[in-house]
This record gives structure tokens, sequence and C-alpha cells, in this order.
């Protein structure tokens, strides 16, 4: 039994050893845009399919009888190729979506749907701007010459950059503490970030509220749907669905 699991998301990991436990051969896909990803059991691809076409020839030349689209909730291209693939090939895909964050008491968020959107609000209303969106988006931002950016992420970024910024290179998780710590040493007054829910990268967002900073969130973007696609919220659930097909 052949398993494709999209994604280095620590979901897909976690899908990963459920699976190869239960006796699947499971093959991981990255997309290589981490220098040192943390490896999931099994086999690992790095890199992409040549779109919805060559991900369906690589499902019938390898024989893959499920997908687990396992993406970060932002990587909305391949989770597109995924749906047209396997729908094309007639393999079943399980979606792990992990459920967005709600904002709670003392929460100050502002949501918006892009982050263009996102980079002309902060660049009106703040000063020093907490950057927790990877390096993949930081272009919107660069026109901003004024105010300061804090842009914490994993490599460096190959985009140009605002005039005014401290580039942090760290991989998470972070506690609480930790983030309290660096946002009071840069004096910041606006974290942006994308909704991408779990507990691992919360603690960023519960020390913003402890310290009254506003945080701009970036929503999700609309993913496939369709009769053959089984959307779960947790890697049991992903294998439950797998026992089920």
């Amino acid at each position: 039994m052949r398993a494709l699991i999209l994604g280095g998301t620590a979901h897909a990991r976690q899908v990963a050893q459920l699976l190869k436990d239960a006796g699947w051969r499971v093959t991981s896909s990255l997309a290589g845009r981490v220098k040192n990803p943390k490896l999931p059991v099994g086999e690992v691809r790095i890199g992409g399919f040549g779109g919805p076409a060559g991900l369906a020839r690589y499902l019938i030349d390898e024989a893959i009888e499920v997908v687990i689209d396992a993406t970060h909730p932002f990587a909305e291209r391949i989770s597109v190729s995924a749906a047209e693939a396997t729908r094309a090939v007639g393999v079943p895909l399980i979606a792990l979506h992990r459920p967005g964050w709600s904002e709670g008491p003392g929460d100050k968020w502002i949501r918006v749907d892009s982050m263009q959107e996102a980079a002309q609000r902060v660049a009106r209303d703040y000063h020093h701007i907490f950057l927790t969106i990877g390096r993949q988006q930081l272009a919107p931002f660069a026109a901003d010459e004024h105010n300061l950016y804090v842009i914490r992420c994993v490599d460096p970024p190959r985009v140009e950059l605002p005039a005014r910024h401290r580039l942090i290179y760290s991989r998470g998780p972070f506690s609480v503490d930790e983030e309290k710590r660096l946002m009071r040493g840069n004096q910041i007054d606006c974290l942006v970030t994308k909704d991408s829910g779990g507990e691992m990268t919360r603690p960023k967002l519960d020390a913003a509220r402890a310290l009254g900073i506003d945080v701009v969130m970036v929503n999700r973007p609309t993913l496939p749907g369709g009769s053959r696609i089984t959307v779960v919220s947790t890697p049991a659930e992903a294998l439950e669905a797998i026992d089920k097909l």
C-alpha cells in the first residue's frame, strides 16, 4: 500500500509515522524551500511535480493509492494541484487542514485578506513591526522606507526588503516568554502573521495579547473542495479516514 504525503509540516511528519506503523509504504514530498528541513520517516522527495499534470503522472507511475495534503494552510498552489491531479486519476485525497485561530478576550486583531493589505495597514499605523510570515511574501513591505521591520525566518530572504529592517534567523517553536522578550527588546507595536493555526506557533499571539500589541492577521486562502476530498483536522483523523476508504 503506497501513500503520498504532501508537505513538511509537523502534522505531515506525524501522519508519515502513523502510516508507516500501520504498514504503508510512505513517500513525503517537500517543497525544498527550507535549507535543512526536519525529515519524516519513509521515503522523501524534494521539489515540485510540474503542476497538476506532472503530479497525476507521478500518482500513476508510482501506483499511489491515497494522497494526504498536509501542506501549510497558505500553500494554495500545491493544494489546487493535488485536488486536480487526484480527481483526474481517481485517487482519494485526504486534506489535513488544521483549524485556524480564533480571537479571544484581550486580543487586538485586525484581519486582512492579503499580504498587500497587511503591508499598507502597518506602514500607515505602526512603527516597529514584527513579521512572522516566512521569507516568501516579504516584498509587499519593501516600499515602506520609514518604519522598522523585525523579520524572523529560517533561511535568508531572496526578495527586496524594507530599508529599515532587522533579520532574525531562527526556527521554532518558541515559548511565550521568549516571544515577549523579543517584542519588548525591539519595541514592537504590531505583529504580522498568517492564520496558520496550530499550537506550535501560538505563543507569539499569547505574547502579543499579554503586552497589548496589535496583531494584523492575514486570512487563509480558500482551498479546493470536491466530492473525492475528505477534510480532517488532526493526523489521527487522517488515519481514520484512510482506514474507511
